[in-house]
């Protein structure tokens, strides 16, 4: 081939060109796969934590656990306390919570019938985690404003 600047061998093949640089890399790159340590396969996450978030991570479960942090709750003023989620995803998430034994349902008979919830020892077990999220949150969320008064962060 003239005129290429190249120059070739007898087989053909050009000297110095692209064709042997990349041969040259991919010899240099098997040799260091061969020497380099092989980094140890990622841990698997342990079932406690799947089921933590599975249950926890749902939208709307951590702002009815904070609520109810404090005290018993009827369900209109839960509902109010937390602008923007509607009945029946209040209803849902606090079966789902009464199922996995956070949330205890006490109602009160008589005129007018009023339902209210608490937490369960085990659910308010929850509440250093909370402290610790909400302090997270609004130093990395927030840019470091707090979001309520005596929040402890």
């Amino acid at each position: 081939m003239a005129g290429n600047g190249k120059a070739t061998g007898t087989d053909g093949a050009r000297s110095g060109g692209a064709g042997n640089d990349r041969a040259q890399n991919e010899a240099e790159a098997g040799e260091r796969a061969e020497t380099a340590p092989v980094p140890e396969p990622c841990g698997r996450v342990d079932l406690g934590i799947t089921r933590v978030f599975e249950l926890l991570g749902k939208r709307w479960t951590g702002p009815i656990i904070a609520v109810l942090m404090t005290q018993p709750v009827h369900f209109a003023d839960l509902r109010r306390a937390i602008p923007g989620i509607s009945e029946r995803m209040l209803s849902d998430r606090l079966s789902e919570l009464a199922a996995a034994g956070l949330v205890l349902r006490e109602v009160t008979e008589g005129p007018p019938l009023r339902v209210s919830y608490r937490l369960t020892e085990s659910g308010a077990e929850l509440g250093p985690a909370l402290s610790a999220l909400r302090c997270w949150g609004e130093k990395h969320l927030l840019g470091g404003v707090a979001g309520e008064p005596g929040a402890g962060c």
